[in-house]
């Protein structure tokens, strides 16, 4: 049994990340186009997206307003832009038994996000917006 564990943790590394082939936006796009994903770091849920048609997205951190944006295919990253100004976010995501996994362009402590839940809505968004 600890043998499994410490495989399975092995394997969410960051290190075993970069030795996998990252999704290609296609790839990406057949995944997760119609699903609610929500995703944790370490088992601490980090936050939630949802991912409509034409590469559309809502994402919110736990217990935060939803933000609207996209994502676009960036060589071997998806990036994604939200509504507010900001850079976009770039990852490398990983098909992983059970889900996918995604490690943080240039992040130099190497946040990986695991896939933890999986639904088709409705999106659990918080905020002063929520039913308008």
């Amino acid at each position: 049994m600890r043998a499994r564990l410490a495989l399975i943790l092995l394997l969410a590394t960051p290190a075993a990340l970069a030795a996998e082939t990252p999704m290609t936006g296609a790839e990406f796009e057949a995944y997760a186009t119609g699903k609610i994903l929500t995703y944790a770091e370490n088992g601490a849920v980090w936050g939630t997206e949802q991912y409509k048609p034409n590469r559309r997205v809502v994402w919110a951190f736990t217990a935060s307003e939803c933000r609207d944006g996209y994502w676009y295919e960036k060589g071997d990253q998806i990036c994604f832009v939200y509504e507010d100004p900001n850079d976009p976010q770039c990852w490398w995501f990983y098909r992983r038994e059970g889900g996918i996994a995604a490690r943080f362009v240039g992040d130099p402590d190497g946040i990986t996000l695991s896939e933890v839940a999986q639904s088709d809505g409705p999106m659990p968004c918080a905020g002063p917006d929520v039913g308008v």
